[in-house]
């Protein structure tokens, strides 16, 4: 005569195994859609990449036309001009890169430089955090 004590001995383990399951189903799901929410992300990302080299570009000639006319002199001038330069280089990499390869580019850096990769995320995260405070 069976008891309720074995009864229950044969259910138990066909419900976890119901569970599981279940939280597998569901695990698998969710990764599916931050899958696809990573995806989306990064075709809007090179989607946009054309507007943000084109802005990138557009800073770099207004300040290649204003810094002869800048306070300061010549030193003033020849900074203004390099940081021109640098600013059409970086549009010309932003404009030439896909998502990805600038991803593989920064993991590169990282790994060579992490000392000061480290410290420029510390200061990144600072001055994020100063940004959301309340300190009015």
């Amino acid at each position: 005569m069976p008891t309720n004590a074995t009864q229950y001995d044969d259910q138990f383990p066909t419900q976890a195994s119901k569970i599981g399951e279940k939280i597998s189903d569901t695990a698998g799901q969710v990764r599916d859609k931050i899958s696809d929410l990573g995806t989306t992300a990064a075709e809007k990302i090179d989607e946009n990449r054309d507007a943000a080299a084109s802005g990138l570009q557009k800073a770099a000639t207004a300040i290649r036309d204003k810094a002869e006319s800048l306070p300061g002199g010549e030193r003033v001038a020849g900074l203004a001009q390099a940081t021109a330069d640098k600013l059409s280089t970086t549009a010309d990499y932003v404009r030439d890169h896909d998502l990805n390869g600038m991803i593989a580019d920064v993991e590169t850096l990282v790994k060579n430089n992490p000392g000061p990769s480290l410290l420029a995320a510390a200061c990144i995260g600072f001055l994020i955090g100063r940004a959301f405070s309340n300190n009015d």
